[in-house]
């Protein structure tokens, strides 16, 4: 929260004053399209904020701007500009710092400062410098093709049209499974413009493991409860078979084929507008400790990550970012990506593959365009330490390099030792190697070395710590330390700590289980509320799953929680017996997994080490199998119990290239790590005939839908003539909705949808009160009669009088009609609900106003709380549960199911002003969203 100065300009007010009314706007109108709010627009003709919704407006204005705004500005102010100006004259409310104000925007600006979503900078930098390259893609074959921030624009806006036309709707989910290629960034921006939230997910790479990726993509699509999936040509047939075990996803198309079906010749420019809270994205875990979760993040998370990592790194408008990390990674889509889309500074970019197959590209890419910054995992800096030849190196020169990040798995110091020594004749300087610490719990991150450091190396005294925790440090003298690399020190605006297993925080060089909290940190985990109770804990610390300590100030990561291997009292870390087998001739490195199985007859756990080799004579792998363990013995100062060698393949990894420990420890118990791999005619055998049988099911349920459907409309087509004729000839006022309501409880009887009301004794004595419920299907009104006392009026849509058994019902009810296509009837009917409830009558109203199919609450409105306050009547919170699944919004096929209705004590009213109906409002939808107990 930020006060203007004198020094201020009225644009840099008047854009941020903007930015807030469209956030309204859109909150209003459920982000039905909105185009950008111009500064001249009238506030009630061209953007339907009234008089109620203006006081809001305020509010929020003095709560972004810290000042205190008269009534003159609620009176007169009837544009943006007019408010900006207002903002300008208008007194603060506390004292503010200066330098929260941003200065206007030039041409030589970098970075949008002041925006609200990661929409709003790709259109900043449109507006400001369409022509300046974003990306600079290279392919294989070593030509590169450039994408401008115009050029980004005018394709996402393409794809979005395409979702929009195939029938996307607003915080739908849309899966994301393409290469590194230009196409992913339109397709990701597309998403978004059009109101959807992406989800990332790698492709399919290895043919003989085709069977285990599908499994693991499936699950991902069901917990995403995905609508579509953009894909590339090559693996829609594999795209295809997904598409039947879940059950959400109901389009797989490629982002061509999306753009061709842009409706309309000419490219609409308008989008939803997207507000700070709305979802960006969801990231899936990389699973390296058991299943992946999908990690839920706002806007506001990924710019407070991406800022926070601007300002601890000290990164510069003329640095020039280089990148091969797949983007469907944290560290590649927002750490490579989205931040260099943002801090407005370009970016190389290459695939995964082309870095495989020969590291030098890598480094070359610094070469030829004097690039100054990358991010990748520690085994990266190993394969080019040991796999670059020096004739690849010729004429090489990295003395442009300033910062080469160094994270997403654990960082060694003997890899950066080499990777320091083998590349410091080229330029290289040692400082620019920056250790850092992140996870997609946090976007993606949360700790780093300060830029121009260089690493700092921990050396403590190895027995002490397996036994205690303590982390003292070793003597020049100390045979074999552990040494421990830091991950420098917690991002701005964020904190860190080490706690003891009764979330107690730990003194320095005490290893203790690492929490933090911060703008970065995700709400939870995508429709998995057990994963996020585990998540997070007592005053908002979210719980890492690493171990580690602090020193000085810097974070010293020591391992995995649940990787932990507890043998004969000590604690032993995986990563460091995996480093030292992979080292060991004939061992493949990197593909090495150490973990620990109970023991019970020694009450302890026994020591595991899974290793990958091509040795095949039963001589050199005995001779392998000692080397392995006298090796990880002497150096750690415990043997392990088994050593087990395998054929390549056999050690599960993450898409990124971590370690599955935990799968490989489950398929080592099973028996199953030697196996043989099944052929890959019997893997796509095995896929097809489960998406034969999972088409089956699904067709198996839309007909029995279809059949439960015929039967509820016989049931409705043999009741409503006698039900309407009654409506007709009978009396008006409340025996309406003791008709209505007796009537939907027998055909909800009939229809085997039970109805459970809990909170009946909160109704007693209440006398007239405003009743207030979410609203999730067409039966919701209908129930809430079947429901609720008879003497109750409802708020009901104008067009809904049109229907012939529900408009008789409302006209003969006396029920109040809102018009919301016409201002004034609206505010008419706005003053009818008022003088119902003058006149000691109790008011039903759906503050969302309307529903979709996706789980979760809308924005209330203010109407009924305004009425409440204004005539000092209770408001009664109704939670509505089960009805959505019956009967979605974009379905008119019917399912059985149970129906829940919570009815909460009331809530009275404490006073008269405005804040005392934002607070009823706030809490009234607290109430009904915990009790209505829908996944998110």
């Amino acid at each position: 929260m930020s006060s203007p100065t004198h020094s201020t300009t009225l644009d840099s007010v008047q854009t941020r004053v903007i930015d807030v009314v469209d956030t309204l706007v859109n909150e209003l109108r459920q982000s039905d399209g909105h185009r950008r709010t111009d500064a001249s627009d009238s506030l009630e003709r061209d953007l339907g904020i009234s008089s109620l919704e203006r006081v809001e407006l305020l509010v929020r204005l003095e709560q972004a701007f810290g000042v205190r705004l008269g009534e003159t500005a609620m009176v007169d102010a009837n544009t943006p500009r007019d408010l900006a100006i207002a903002i300008l004259s208008a007194k603060p409310t506390v004292a503010y710092t200066s330098a929260e104000i941003q200065a206007p925007t030039t041409e030589t600006s970098a970075a949008p400062t002041s925006v609200n979503t990661i929409i709003d900078a790709l259109e900043w930098h449109v507006n400001h410098t369409p022509d300046r390259v974003h990306i600079y893609l290279r392919d294989d074959d070593g030509n590169d093709r450039s994408l401008t921030y115009g050029e980004l624009w005018q394709s996402s806006v393409a794809i979005a049209n395409g979702l929009t036309t195939r029938g996307l709707r607003l915080h739908e989910t849309v899966a994301i499974m393409l290469r590194t290629e230009m196409t992913f960034f339109s397709s990701f921006f597309g998403i978004l413009l059009a109101g959807g939230v992406p989800v990332p997910l790698y492709p399919p790479v290895r043919a003989d493991r085709i069977e285990e990726y599908a499994e693991r993509q499936i699950g991902i699509l069901q917990n995403a409860d995905t609508r579509m999936m953009i894909t590339f040509a090559e693996v829609e047939r594999v795209a295809a078979l997904l598409v039947g075990q879940a059950p959400s996803l109901s389009n797989v198309v490629t982002a061509e084929i999306l753009s061709e079906q842009s409706d309309g010749a000419r490219i609409r420019h308008d989008h939803v507008r997207q507000s700070a809270n709305n979802p960006a994205l969801i990231q899936y875990t990389s699973g390296s400790t058991g299943n992946p979760n999908g990690v839920l993040l706002s806007h506001e998370n990924l710019l407070a990550n991406i800022r926070a990592i601007q300002q601890g790194l000290g990164i510069r408008p003329d640095d020039v970012g280089v990148s091969w990390l797949p983007l469907y990674h944290d560290m590649g889509l927002i750490g490579a990506w989205l931040g260099t889309l943002y801090m407005g500074i370009p970016l190389v970019l290459m695939s995964p593959l082309t870095f495989l197959v020969r590291p030098a590209r890598w480094l070359q890419a610094f070469h030829d365009y004097r690039a100054t910054i990358s991010p990748a995992p520690n085994f990266a800096y190993d394969l080019c330490s040991r796999r670059i030849d020096d004739d690849e190196l010729k004429g090489l020169d990295l003395s442009s390099v300033r910062i080469l990040l160094n994270g997403s798995e654990a960082v060694l110091p003997e890899t950066l030792n080499r990777f320091a020594a083998r590349f410091a004749p080229y330029g290289l300087k040692p400082e620019s190697l920056c250790p850092v610490y992140g996870l997609a719990e946090c976007a993606v991150g949360l700790a780093a070395t300060p830029a121009g450091r260089g690493p700092k190396i921990d050396q403590i005294d190895r027995q002490m710590f397996q036994e205690s925790g303590l982390a003292v440090q070793a003597d020049e003298h100390y045979e074999s330390p552990l040494k421990i690399v830091s991950s420098g020190r917690v991002l701005p605006d964020h904190e860190l700590r080490a706690v003891d297993s009764t979330g107690i925080p730990v003194a320095d060089r005490n290893q203790g289980h690492i929490q933090f909290r911060g703008p970065s940190a995700t709400a939870g985990y995508y429709r998995n509320p057990e994963a996020t109770r585990e998540l997070i804990g007592r005053d908002g610390w979210l719980n890492t799953g690493d171990l580690g300590y602090f020193a000085d100030g810097d974070l010293f990561l020591t391992g995995r929680q649940k990787d932990l291997i507890i043998k004969g009292g000590r604690n032993l870390h995986p990563h460091e017996a995996e480093e030292i087998a992979g080292a060991v001739d004939g061992v493949r490195a990197g593909c090495v997994a150490a973990f620990g199985i109970p023991d019970i007859n020694r009450g302890t756990e026994r020591f595991v080490v899974i290793a990958e080799t091509r040795l095949s004579s039963t001589h050199d792998r005995e001779l392998l199998q000692a080397n392995v363990t006298q090796r990880i013995a002497r150096a750690l100062g415990i043997p392990p119990d088994v050593v087990v060698l395998t054929p390549p393949g056999a050690v599960f990894k993450t898409s990124s290239g971590k370690i599955r420990r935990a799968a490989t420890r489950k398929a080592f118990l099973s028996g199953d790590l030697t196996k043989s791999r099944p052929t890959v005619l019997t893997q796509w055998t095995r896929l097809v005939f489960r998406s034969m049988v999972a088409r089956l099911r699904q067709w198996g349920r839309t007909f029995f839908r279809i059949g439960y459907t015929a039967y509820v409309a016989v049931l409705l087509f043999v009741t409503s003539p006698v039900v309407w004729s009654l409506l007709i000839v009978g009396p008006s006022g409340n025996w309406v909705n003791r008709l209505v309501g007796g009537w939907t409880r027998i055909i909800l009887t009939m229809s085997g949808c039970p109805v459970d009301v809990v909170g009946l004794d909160n109704l007693r004595q209440s006398g007239p009160a405003v009743y207030v419920a979410n609203h999730a299907s067409y039966l919701d009104a209908v129930l809430m009669m079947s429901v609720l006392p008879v003497k109750l009026r409802f708020a009901a849509k104008g067009r809904l009088t049109r229907y012939p058994i529900l408009g008789t019902a409302i006209r003969k009810g006396h029920h109040i009609r809102i018009e919301k296509s016409d201002f004034t009837k609206l505010i008419a009917g706005a003053g009818a609900v008022v003088e119902t409830i003058r006149e000691g009558e109790s008011l039903f109203v759906f503050p969302e106003g309307t529903f979709v199919d996706s789980p979760g609450l809308l924005p209330f409105r203010l109407g009924a709380f305004r009425a409440a306050v204004e005539t000092s009547r209770p408001i009664i919170p109704i939670a509505i549960s089960g009805t959505r699944h019956i009967l979605t919004a974009k379905t008119k096929l019917l399912r059985p199911g149970r129906i829940t209705v919570t009815i909460s004590p009331p809530l009275v009213p404490s006073g008269k002003n405005w804040q005392e109906i934002v607070r009823l409002r706030d809490t009234a939808r607290a109430v009904i969203e915990q009790a209505a107990r829908e996944q998110k």
